[in-house]
C-alpha cells in the first residue's frame, strides 16, 4: 500500500506538467489559428512577429516547469549576448530535454519566440505539434542518401527573404549519445576513423549536412553561431561511470539537480563555408566538445570534475518570466472543458487538428 502511494505520488511529479502542457495545445492551436486568418491580408512580417509572440507565450508555460517546478539550478560558462541576435545554434545532444535547454537560453536572451528547430522527419506526425512546428519555421530532415537539401534550402530561404529573426537550433550528432548504447558510439567511431577524423569518446561523430546548408543559405542573415555544450548532473553511477541523461519525465520528476551549460559565441567570418573545411571546423568544435565533457564526467580533480573551465554563473529564471503564460493558457483551456459545447471543440481541435496537419505535413513539410 505504502510502495503503491510512493510510486503513484512519483509518476503525478510529471504526469501533471504534461497534462497541463499537453492539454493547453488545442486553446493554443485554435488562437493562433484565428490570428492565421485575421492576418491573411497583413504584411507577412506582421504575421510572423505575432507568431513569434503567440510561440513565445506557450514555451514560457513550458519552461515554468522546467525550470520553477523542478527547481533546477542552471549554471552558464561564458557570456550570452544581451541583445537578440540571428544565430544557428549547435549543441551536444543526449536527451530529450536538450531541447528545453535551447528554450532556457533563448529566454534568458528574449528571444524565445525566435527559436525554430531542424527536426527528425519522424517527429513530423506528432499530434498537432508536428504541424504546428513546421509553421513556425521548423525544419523536418531525413537522413544519410534521404536528406532533401532544396526542401531545406526553400524553407531557410523564405524565412531569411522576410528578414524572420531566427534562433535555429540544430544538433549535428543526428541521435542521442547515450553511454550504454555501445553500438551507437562505436559505429560512430569507426565512421570517424574512415573518414580519418578524430575518435570522439563524449560524444557521437558530427553530421555536417543540415548545419552547413543552415549556415552557407543563411550567411547574411546570419550574426552567429552559438556553440553549447551540456552536461547533467546526476548522471554518474555509485562507481563512477556516466549514464544516461534524463529525460523529460525523469528531468520532470526533478532528478536532475543542475544543468552546466558551456556557451561559445563564434562570428560568422571565422566560419569556413566550403563543405571539406566546414566538416573540419565543426568537427574540432566537437572535439572541444569532446574535452569539455571528458573532464566534467571524468576528471581525477575534484575542483574540475562537475564543473566547465571558467566562472559558472547561476541564472535562474524569475517565476513572474513564466507563470503568466501558465496562467493565460489555462485560462483559455479551462473554459472550454467546462461546457459541453467547449468539450466538443476541444476534442474536434485535437482530432481533426492532427488529421488536417498530418495532410498538411505530408504535402508540405
Amino acid at each position: 500500500m505504502l510502495l503503491s502511494l510512493v510510486v503513484h505520488t512519483y509518476s503525478l511529479r510529471y504526469w501533471f506538467p504534461a497534462a497541463v502542457m499537453l492539454g493547453t495545445a488545442p486553446a493554443y492551436l485554435l488562437s493562433w489559428s484565428a490570428w492565421r486568418l485575421l492576418s491573411v491580408i497583413l504584411p507577412h512580417k506582421l504575421y510572423h512577429s505575432m507568431d513569434d509572440r503567440i510561440y513565445s507565450v506557450y514555451q514560457s508555460m513550458v519552461l515554468f516547469f522546467f525550470e520553477n517546478y523542478t527547481g533546477v539550478e542552471i549554471i552558464i560558462y561564458g557570456d550570452i549576448p544581451k541583445t537578440k541576435e540571428n544565430v544557428v545554434y549547435l549543441s551536444n545532444h543526449q536527451s530529450t530535454a536538450d531541447w528545453i535547454i535551447a528554450d532556457m537560453l533563448a529566454k534568458r536572451q528574449c528571444a524565445l519566440g525566435h527559436v525554430r528547430y531542424v527536426l527528425k522527419d519522424g517527429l513530423k506526425w506528432l499530434p498537432l505539434y508536428g504541424w504546428y512546428f513546421s509553421q513556425h519555421g521548423g525544419v523536418y530532415v531525413k537522413r544519410s542518401a534521404k536528406f532533401d537539401e532544396k526542401a531545406m534550402k526553400k524553407k531557410l530561404l523564405s524565412q531569411t527573404k522576410l528578414g524572420t529573426p531566427t534562433y535555429l537550433v540544430i544538433f549535428p550528432e543526428g541521435t542521442r549519445y547515450n553511454p550504454e548504447n555501445r553500438k551507437v558510439i562505436s559505429d560512430s567511431q569507426v565512421f570517424a576513423t574512415k573518414e580519418g577524423l578524430a575518435v570522439l569518446q563524449h560524444v557521437l561523430t558530427p553530421r555536417m549536412k543540415a548545419a552547413h546548408i543552415a549556415i552557407e543559405t543563411m550567411k547574411d542573415h546570419l550574426d552567429a553561431v552559438y556553440d553549447v555544450t551540456v552536461a547533467y548532473e546526476g548522471t554518474m553511477s555509485a562507481v563512477g561511470q556516466r549514464q544516461a541523461a534524463p529525460t523529460m519525465p525523469e528531468f520532470l520528476c526533478k532528478e536532475c539537480p543542475r544543468v552546466h551549460i558551456h556557451f561559445d559565441r563564434v562570428g560568422m567570418k571565422e566560419i569556413p563555408l566550403e563543405p571539406l573545411f566546414f566538416r573540419r571546423w565543426l568537427h574540432e568544435r566537437f572535439e572541444l566538445k569532446d574535452k569539455l565533457l571528458g573532464a566534467f564526467y571524468e576528471s581525477e580533480d575534484a575542483a574540475v570534475r562537475h564543473t566547465f573551465p571558467g566562472e559558472g554563473r547561476h541564472w535562474p529564471l524569475g517565476i513572474t518570466k513564466t507563470l503568466p503564460s501558465l496562467v493565460f493558457l489555462s485560462g483559455l483551456t479551462l473554459p472550454m472543458l467546462l461546457t459541453p459545447s467547449g468539450r466538443k471543440l476541444y476534442f474536434k481541435t485535437w482530432i481533426y487538428g492532427t488529421l488536417i496537419g498530418w495532410l498538411w505535413v505530408h504535402f508540405s513539410p
